[in-house]
Formats: C-alpha cells, sequence, structure tokens
C-alpha cells in the first residue's frame, strides 16, 4: 500500500487548498455558496483523489484516480481564470495560484507516464 503523504504532488496539491481556502475567504458572501464552494471542492479533490488512488491495489486504478485528479486540476484552473476575470482575487495572487497548477499538473502527468510506463 502507498503512502500518499509520501507524494510530492500531494504534498504540493495539499498546499494549494490550504491557499485557495485563505484566498476565497475575501470572496464575496454571495459566492459562498457559488464558486468559493466550487473552488474548495476542485482544490481538495486533486489531492484527496491521490490519497485514494494510494489506497488502491492496482497501479491500473491508481492512474485512474490520478486522472481524476488532472480533472480537478483543470477545473480549479478555470475557477481561478474566472476569480481574476471577476476581480475577486488580484492578478498576481491569481498568477501564483495557476503556476502551482501547472506544476501539479506537471506532476501528475509525470507520475501517470511513470505508471503507465511500468503496466
Amino acid at each position: 500500500m502507498r503512502d500518499y503523504k509520501k507524494y510530492l504532488v500531494w504534498q504540493k496539491s495539499h498546499e494549494l487548498v490550504l491557499a485557495i481556502y485563505k484566498v476565497t475567504r475575501a470572496f464575496p458572501k454571495d459566492e459562498l455558496f457559488a464558486l468559493t464552494n466550487q473552488m474548495k471542492r476542485s482544490s481538495s479533490s486533486i489531492p484527496t483523489n491521490i490519497a485514494e488512488g494510494c489506497g488502491r491495489n492496482s497501479d491500473k486504478d491508481f492512474c485512474r484516480f490520478l486522472y481524476f485528479s488532472f480533472g480537478s486540476a483543470n477545473e480549479l484552473e478555470y475557477q481561478i481564470t474566472l476569480s481574476i476575470d471577476l476581480k475577486f482575487i488580484e492578478s498576481e495572487d491569481g498568477q501564483k495560484l495557476l503556476f502551482q497548477i501547472e506544476e501539479i499538473k506537471k506532476m501528475l502527468n509525470g507520475l501517470i507516464t511513470k505508471l503507465n510506463a511500468d503496466s
């Protein structure tokens, strides 16, 4: 059984979740159950799926959950872009978050590629 906490991609995605929770505190209150909630859910889905995949018995199953994480990263990427455009997030702060997502996506892609090569 894999220990998800040892994966750098999990660690970085957990840090991203914490950053999303922090930045969404400043969103308008009428977004609490809309964009704020969506961003929290999609961001937390990234490390959650990595953790769940680590509990699976095969590389194929683990890889499937990594694809779910990748999809959630894409979803969050758009939500951050939208938040920048709506002026809920300062452009500079949004760019930092987008950089974090890009780094996580590259790491997920690398791990997926490795798992597929090993199968």
